[in-house]
């Protein structure tokens, strides 16, 4: 499998913490990378090391098979572009006035290229509106035209959707998979609304306390994230004491509902619980998200109350 990004027991240390610690991953050309975990994990440490913003204490990293300590990574970094935490625009300008800074910037010979990058982010109508006019998502969609001049093949998307409407989370959804099916362009999304991330990334990698915990395909994660039974009880503390005795496998999310991941005989259950005093209000079948996943995968086992 060929990867525009790689990185081998990469280390990254601020006097006495440890942003990166032993950190590895591995972003295959032409996926959308879900780059997942809680704030202080590394996520934003490894997009500027990433970027040319800072170096690594320890290990390396390589864009496209060159690694960062080769001559040639400066003419790889030109192949991507990044929107970290909030777009970089001139709010005074129009769409049209920032791309042509933008072009002049990282010297691009002509602005011929400009209308068809607003028409492919939604923004040809603006006209002379300037950005300091704009909703946060047309904000966010400009960033991503500027990120993309230059034609890069690699795009890095820190929190795309963060604070954006519905309707701003449905368009910065299908420009990622416009790009990504249409134009070939491999994305490396962070962000922290799982649920729509699941609507995109065809890999993940979950990051915790500076280390890769685990990366997956979303083939392998639809297949691991396992079927449960979803219960709602009178008594949640009587429903752990018989599922531990039944040796099942659940997760406690609320004080009244657990997931359970095994096949449940609900006329058993209702009857042991009955014993210990406690009541079945609902019961549904349901499939673990990637919420669940990454839950319990970085957050705590399966006994969460």
């Amino acid at each position: 499998m060929e990867y525009v990004l790689t990185a081998e027991s990469l280390s990254k240390q601020y006097k006495n913490f440890k942003a990166l610690n032993d950190f590895s991953i591995h972003v295959p050309k032409g996926s959308i990378y879900g780059f997942i975990g809680k704030n202080g994990a590394g996520k934003t440490t490894l997009i500027r090391l990433v970027c040319g913003l800072q170096s690594p204490t320890s290990g390396s990293y390589a864009l496209y098979g060159v690694p960062n300590t080769d001559s040639g990574i400066a003419r790889s970094r030109r192949r991507m572009g990044a929107v970290v935490e909030t777009p970089s625009i001139y709010t005074d300008m129009t769409a049209e006035d920032n791309l042509k800074e933008q072009f002049r910037i990282i010297g691009l010979p002509s602005f011929d290229d400009i209308p068809v990058l607003l028409d492919l982010v939604g923004l040809s109508d603006t006209g002379k509106k300037k950005a300091k006019h704009f909703s946060l998502g047309m904000k966010q969609r400009l960033g991503i035209a500027i990120a993309l001049a230059g034609s890069p093949d690699f795009l890095i998307l820190d929190e795309p959707v963060n604070g954006l409407d519905p309707q701003g989370i449905i368009e910065m959804r299908e420009l990622i998979l416009k790009l990504n099916r249409e134009r070939g362009i491999t994305f490396l999304i962070s962000s922290h609304i799982l649920d729509e991330l699941s609507r995109l990334a065809t890999h993940y990698g979950f990051i915790d306390s500076g280390h890769m915990i685990r990366e997956i395909s979303a083939a392998d994660l639809d297949a691991a994230c396992r079927k449960c039974v979803r219960v709602q009880v009178s008594d949640i503390h009587a429903l752990t004491r018989v599922l531990d005795e039944m040796h099942m496998d659940y997760n406690i999310f609320s004080d009244t509902m657990a997931d359970i991941f095994a096949k449940v005989n609900i006329s058993q259950l209702a009857i042991a619980l009955a014993d210990q005093g406690c009541d079945i209000i609902s019961v549904s079948e349901r499939e673990e998200s990637l919420e669940s996943y990454y839950v319990n995968l970085i957050g705590g086992g399966k006994h969460n109350e």
